[in-house]
């Protein structure tokens, strides 16, 4: 059985109630079922973290009116490594700045079980929602602080566990770069809330991912179960 590694996406004060600027429904919950996932032997735990300069492009505060409404305003970001290559992003609440409580990881997970944490998003001009890559598939140490693939391969990891925050965003693109990367791929889904838990948002990120060869499974499924009984080593 090859090494399995569990990832834990962005669970950050700013994503979780009652305080969060862009806080998920739920969000602060899971934390109970990741708890008992962190307990289980995997080769490697480690947690993501948005960490966004204060003036972030995705922000609202980064734009002038009327076409920076969070939820609603997209806006044009270019690719640092190709500047002739654009994506829109959608603009959102200023949210995780770095050195902020906000960007905190919630007091509820336990972090004594992670053995390392990467921060994203660390480049104003580009946003990274995967904790593998930017937006543009870029891995660059000014967007992150460390080739996560390249952590997990040297650690002997073939499987990746993905939970957290959020189904639609972070931990989609997260899953999807592992996938690509050539890792095989687990979303746990009671482990995870969604912006939107409706069709459009957690049920279209789900299709796409099993339509790709993501598993999305149970917390008390055989491969959950196949974790407990192998001893990591």
């Amino acid at each position: 059985m090859a090494k399995s590694a569990l990832l834990v996406v962005d669970m950050q004060e700013d994503f979780c109630p009652p305080h969060g600027s862009l806080a998920v429904a739920g969000g602060r919950e899971i934390a109970k079922s990741i708890n008992e996932l962190l307990s289980m032997p995997f080769a490697m735990r480690i947690a993501t973290r948005d960490s966004h300069p204060s003036d972030h492009a995705s922000f609202s505060t980064s734009h002038p009116p009327p076409n920076n409404k969070a939820f609603e305003s997209r806006t044009e970001v270019v690719n640092p490594k190709n500047p002739a290559e654009s994506m829109s992003i959608p603009i959102w609440p200023v949210h995780c700045v770095q050195g902020t409580p906000g960007a905190e990881i919630i007091p509820e997970l336990d972090q004594s079980r992670l053995d390392r944490i990467i921060d994203k998003g660390r480049d104003k001009h580009v946003e990274m929602f995967s904790a593998f890559a930017d937006c543009f598939g870029n891995k660059t140490s000014t967007a992150a602080s460390f080739d996560l693939a390249k952590f997990l391969k040297e650690k002997g990891v073939g499987q990746v566990f993905v939970v957290g925050l959020t189904g639609d965003y972070c931990v989609r693109c997260t899953a999807i770069d592992a996938h690509k990367e050539g890792f095989k791929v687990f979303v746990i889904e009671e482990a995870v809330k969604s912006v939107d838990s409706g069709a459009n948002g957690w049920g279209s990120a789900k299709t796409e991912l099993q339509a790709l060869g993501v598993a999305v499974i149970d917390i008390a499924g055989p491969e959950m179960q196949a974790i407990k009984l192998h001893q990591q080593q």
